[in-house]
């Protein structure tokens, strides 16, 4: 027997009517709430509702289970979702998934299981974890995903967000990719809190600076000195090749005798080792050595011969520390503000500008950059090796000539 069509009034049965209703069929409470009594004298809770232009039924539970108090509550819950467009239903099983939410912790710790292997840096893999266990995890780590709000998110950020910028900043992102995932889980609704700040923290003044670069002109007085410093043979003899071949300094770092030909006069670095991205393209870059260079290179094989790397730690036999070329720079009286070891790179590329004849592509291409102009990226099809030995030739004999002035 079908329902008939309920009255626009609420509350229509009584507790003692429910409980001596026989007569099988659907009997209203109005409001959509039904009491159903099958032929076998079994009696359960239906209601019915329109969900964004489509009717619905829902079962709320059998009367000896669901009273009619509790019943006529449910069915107020359901229609207050079913007026905002929202399936009570699909909300009941997100409402479920939020109840056994994870804490921040456990879902942060299951996020970064879950991306490592996607992430090509090992540096940044495990700065992602460490940045938040060091900021977050102390207030919202053990606090379920579901209850984190924005005054949360705000409490750790506000101490930090004008001393430490830049820390900052990325926990901000990190936690928001936390909170992304929760939603995405089912384990917490409404806006990303961390999308709620707003302007309640101040903006940050842009930072337009570059990498400070020495000008090419004083390239060679910085090398002179290097190699009359106190810095140790290593870190010396890796200075000047990470200067020589206008590269990175975590590519010089990384650097490792197989992939040096010493016949072919070429360092090949690969995209990805795997162990981790090796190019900030991700893509194998063959560097031509100069004489200087494969200098350099014999002069470390008989001290470093016995590890794998080019220009390891001396102690652990590791890749170098990064701080090593700044505390190299720092002894020579060069400041942060007057040169680091990335604005070599510049340097190498104003000379080549100002000083040469070789066309951009060719110095482009030495120092690896990406190509966006995709008619230049096919003319540039090929390595250019030949034309690129011969820049980096000219780049030693320059940078190599002898200097005896003093830094500013």
């Amino acid at each position: 027997m079908q329902p008939a069509r309920s009255s626009r009034s609420l509350h229509r049965l009584s507790v003692a009517a429910v409980k001596y209703i026989k007569q099988p069929g659907w009997h209203s409470d109005g409001g959509g709430l039904y009491l159903e009594v099958d032929p076998g004298g079994g009696k359960r809770w239906a209601l019915r509702l329109t969900v964004n232009g489509r009717r619905r039924d829902f079962g709320i539970g059998p009367l000896h289970k669901v009273s009619l108090q509790q019943a006529r509550e449910t069915a107020a819950r359901y229609r207050s979702l079913a007026y905002q467009g929202l399936d009570p239903i699909a909300e009941k099983q997100r409402s479920r998934k939020r109840k056994f939410a994870p804490t921040f912790e456990q879902a942060a710790r299951q996020i970064h299981d879950e991306r490592r292997a996607s992430w090509s840096s090992g540096k940044h893999i495990d700065q992602w974890l460490n940045t938040l266990r060091d900021y977050a995890f102390p207030l919202i780590g053990s606090i379920p995903v579901s209850d984190i709000s924005t005054p949360h998110v705000l409490k750790i950020l506000t101490p930090i967000w004008n001393e430490k910028p830049e820390t900052a900043r990325r926990v901000r992102q990190r936690i928001a990719l936390v909170f992304d995932w929760a939603r995405a889980a089912g384990h917490r609704s409404g806006d990303n809190p961390v999308s709620l700040i707003g302007d309640a923290l101040p903006r940050h003044k842009k930072n337009d600076d570059h990498h400070a670069a020495l000008p090419y002109e004083r390239v060679r007085e910085f090398i002179a000195l290097l190699r009359t410093g106190r810095a140790g043979p290593v870190i010396t003899l890796a200075f000047e090749f990470l200067i020589l071949t206008a590269t990175r300094s975590t590519e010089v770092r990384g650097a490792r005798w197989h992939e040096i030909n010493f016949e072919e006069k070429t360092w090949t670095i690969p995209g990805d080792d795997g162990r981790g991205r090796r190019m900030k393209t991700g893509r194998t870059h063959v560097v031509p050595l100069s004489a200087r260079c494969v200098e350099i290179l014999i002069a470390a094989k008989d001290i470093t011969s016995k590890t794998e790397f080019v220009f390891p730690d001396t102690v652990t036999g590791r890749a170098m520390a990064q701080n090593r070329f700044l505390n190299a720079r720092d002894a020579l009286g060069y400041t942060r503000d007057v040169c680091t070891p990335h604005g070599f790179r510049s340097s190498f590329r104003d000379w080549a500008a100002e000083e040469t004849p070789f066309p951009s592509e060719v110095v482009e291409m030495a120092l690896a950059h990406t190509i966006r102009n995709k008619i230049e990226a096919a003319y540039r099809r090929g390595n250019l090796l030949a034309k690129r030995r011969e820049l980096m030739e000219a780049w030693a004999m320059y940078a190599t000539t002898v200097s005896v002035s003093r830094p500013d």
